[in-house]
């Protein structure tokens, strides 16, 4: 992984507590709180990302649809991304709890090979395997692991202090349901996973509706820097005028997802979060259950079948805007 201040590190090799600059005088000087570098520095540092899965009433290709969708939080660049979702927080007494489940499972299994080739991955794969012996590996590449039922009451649960940094997914259940249910995920997510940077939430339009101005009060209790409703926090680090940084707060004794803020090209002064919104349902799914959008398959999901030709027709675009190229961007992103 790199921090924004361009230092390359092993997140199984340096925790992100220990990054701050203490230098080699390491505990003696962190207990002393006498760092040897004393130049404000912006940096972010990953973190445990959760997300929250909303209990609603979907359809079998609702639940395939978002099972693609938190397969790619995880498995987009194999895991190897500092805003890659690694625990997801479901209802214990959602009705489609177990059909989320095997879609999920089986979008896991069936994301397309990407290589483990970030160093030490099978080191930590091999940590996570160990600390939970009734792991999963789902197939699809020799490193993919879910852990099913993991206990958000342990203090001593690795997967809610240990940035894994590959195809690792922990599943976590919480009783109740509606605002019930998002309290206390929203409480978890705040106390229980290390860092700050990114969290993802999932919640149906109908549920949505229901919850009113409830969700927006739960949204604005999680404690992170950047917060995806229905979409993919990848998407706000890939936003220019949005800020991308851990919440604010955190002190060089204890630096979790780093301080401070990149991008941010509306030079907002001292920015909390950022808050990205997307449709539940992609086009043309969206339009005929009444939703007013028009976005397909996003192109960054594992899934997607033309990522590549669409991606590169939008760079084409960006370089050399014209009208005529739209047609063909346009087809590709419905093939996807």
């Amino acid at each position: 992984m790199r921090s924004k201040s361009g230092i390359n590190y092993d997140p199984q090799l340096i925790r992100p507590s220990t990054v701050p600059s203490f230098g080699k005088a390491g505990i003696a000087a962190k207990a002393a709180r006498t760092p040897r570098l004393t130049k404000p520095i912006t940096s972010e540092l990953g973190g445990v990302s959760p997300t929250i899965v909303v209990p609603g009433r979907w359809s079998a290709a609702d639940l395939r649809f978002q099972a693609e969708h938190i397969a790619t939080q995880r498995l987009h660049n194999c895991g190897f991304n500092c805003i890659a979702a690694q625990v997801v927080i479901v209802s214990a007494q959602w009705p489609q709890k177990q059909e989320f489940y095997a879609a999920l499972r089986a979008a896991f299994a069936a994301a397309p090979d990407r290589a483990a080739w970030y160093p030490g991955c099978d080191a930590r794969v091999a940590g996570a395997r160990q600390a939970h012996p009734n792991f999963d590996a789902v197939g699809g590449t020799a490193q993919r692991t879910m852990l099913w039922g993991l206990d958000l009451a342990d203090g001593a649960e690795s997967a809610f202090g240990t940035e894994y940094f590959g195809p690792v997914l922990g599943i976590a259940e919480l009783p109740g349901t509606g605002l019930e249910f998002l309290n206390a995920a929203v409480d978890v997510a705040n106390d229980r996973l290390h860092g700050t940077l990114g969290a993802n939430l999932i919640v149906d339009p109908r549920t949505q509706r229901r919850l009113g101005i409830q969700l927006r009060e739960c949204i604005a209790r999680l404690r992170y820097g950047t917060i995806g409703i229905n979409a993919w926090t990848g998407v706000g680090y890939l936003t220019a005028r949005a800020t991308w940084g851990a919440f604010p707060g955190h002190t060089l004794e204890d630096i979790q997802s780093g301080r401070g803020v990149v991008h941010n090209s509306l030079l907002l002064h001292r920015p909390e979060r950022t808050v990205v919104y997307g449709p539940f349902r992609p086009l043309p799914r969206s339009i005929l259950t009444g939703t007013l959008s028009i976005t397909p398959k996003p192109p960054w999901f594992v899934t997607n079948r033309t990522a590549a030709t669409t991606g590169r027709r939008l760079t084409e675009f960006a370089a050399r805007p014209r009208w005529a190229a739209l047609p063909a961007i346009f087809a590709s992103a419905l093939r996807g």
